[in-house]
């Protein structure tokens, strides 16, 4: 079912524990959505690049990501799990079809019914995606797409009681505003698991390899032109080195290309929206007459282009919020001890890597830093199908994140089996455990 002019009446079809055959094939129906997906790659590139601004390089990895989730899921189907019921799946814009589909995946390949709002700026990959699913086998009734805005789909969603629990990634704000929401609304018991965003922070000691640990804080902040949940905002660099690194990061900044995503030479393509870039441009403007503004590139016109910035701050908690966009923020710090202090010091936890070569610096910061994902010497982590993600303090809410063997408990709720044979019974065989999801 498509479209959401009827809210309720759309979602009230939707029907958790379907038919023997759905609940026996689900494995088999996720697996070929993934076939489907990647035989329409081509589509799929053609779409992001157009709805959602996504260069070629992206295109490839968000494709490959939501066939992982599909394919993850449908593997990791257990007949000791019972569905919870309706969920609601609630996606960014960010990653229109690799999250979208992870939500998704995870919930019916538990035995759910989903429920399922993409966000207003990229309804059509959605739409594509729910399309091939259905076209894979996965019942109509187990899928409900309801495309729209939050102040009205998504506020309907999150405060009816016939819903069982809520997945969301997005803002933290908005994510409170669910919370409080289904608090009012939902059964005690419907959990909500949320993704949201984060200051990300990196730190650069004296010992860094600087060609690798330059490298890497271009891609962190300036891939996907800044707008990914995990993209680097906060650089802090040590003094020893500060000056070194930054001139070879500023030259670095200047070898990128801006331009049409769909060329395979663009490095940076535009923002999602005309609201969003100038949100990003006011922010650069008054940080350029406060005369922070380190080093500009400059971006073509016309289009909802921003140029990567990097500016100075005093420190993470300088960013009143998070800019999402290619922004990086950069702070000199005397001394590690000084970085890390810095770096924890804020209320969010998503993500937080540091370059050094070290040892006992890298494992000094992995028991110390207190966030969701952490990196050594690799860009700040970018989820992926087989790790458990989402953050902690304000970058995530709920006891579990999104994806991954932990996160999937989150679509179940767990039974017990116990059973006893008596001796001459026939069973026909190795009792099919499978067979009683």
């Amino acid at each position: 079912m498509f479209g959401s002019g009827n809210v309720g009446a759309v979602y009230v079809r939707a029907r958790p524990a379907l038919l023997p055959w759905w609940r026996l094939a689900r494995a088999a129906i996720l697996n070929k959505a993934a076939d489907l997906y990647e035989e329409n790659a081509g589509q799929f590139y053609a779409m992001l690049t157009r709805e959602a601004g996504k260069g070629q390089p992206d295109c490839e990895g968000e494709l490959r990501e939501a066939v992982d989730f599909l394919r993850y899921y449908a593997a990791r189907i257990d007949p000791a799990m019972a569905a919870r019921g309706r969920l609601v799946c609630i996606s960014p814009w960010n990653f229109p079809l690799a999250i979208f589909t992870g939500q998704i995946a995870g919930s019916l390949a538990a035995g759910n019914a989903v429920l399922a709002k993409p966000a207003e700026q990229t309804p059509l990959i959605a739409h594509f995606a729910v399309s091939l699913m259905l076209k894979a086998g996965i019942p109509a009734s187990a899928l409900q797409l309801l495309p729209g805005d939050c102040a009205t789909v998504g506020a309907a969603l999150t405060s009816d009681p016939r819903v069982d629990g809520v997945v969301f990634t997005g803002s933290t704000d908005t994510a409170q505003i669910i919370r409080r929401s289904m608090a009012a609304n939902l059964a005690p018991g419907a959990p909500l698991i949320a993704e949201t965003g984060g200051l990300n922070a990196m730190i650069v000691d004296s010992t860094a390899l600087p060609e690798q640990a330059v490298r890497d804080i271009i891609a962190s902040s300036f891939q996907s032109a800044g707008q990914r949940c995990s993209a680097l905002r906060c650089l802090y660099v040590q003094e020893d080195v500060a000056d070194h690194i930054l001139q070879m990061l500023f030259g670095a900044m200047d070898a990128l290309q801006m331009g049409d995503p769909w060329l395979l030479s663009t490095d940076v393509g535009p923002v999602i929206d005309a609201e969003a870039a100038r949100d990003i441009r006011a922010y650069v403007s008054k940080a350029r007459r406060e005369r922070r503004v380190l080093h500009e590139l400059r971006a073509p016109e016309p289009g909802h282009f921003v140029a990567p910035v990097a500016v100075e701050v005093g420190s993470i908690n300088d960013l009143e919020r998070e800019i999402f966009g290619p922004v990086l923020s950069t702070v000199r710090a005397q001394t590690y001890e000084e970085a890390l202090k810095l770096a924890m010091d804020h209320e969010y936890g998503n993500g937080t890597a540091i370059f050094t070569r070290d040892g006992d610096t890298a494992r000094d910061f992995a028991h110390r830093i207190n966030v969701g994902m952490i990196g050594i010497n690799v860009p700040i982590p970018v989820p992926l199908a087989y790790h458990t993600f989402g953050g902690w303090k304000k970058s995530g809410f709920g006891d579990l994140n999104q994806h991954g063997p932990d996160g999937f408990r989150f679509y179940t709720r767990t039974k017990t089996i116990t059973s006893r044979w008596p001796s001459g019974i026939r069973t026909g065989g190795e009792f099919n455990f499978k067979a009683m999801d």
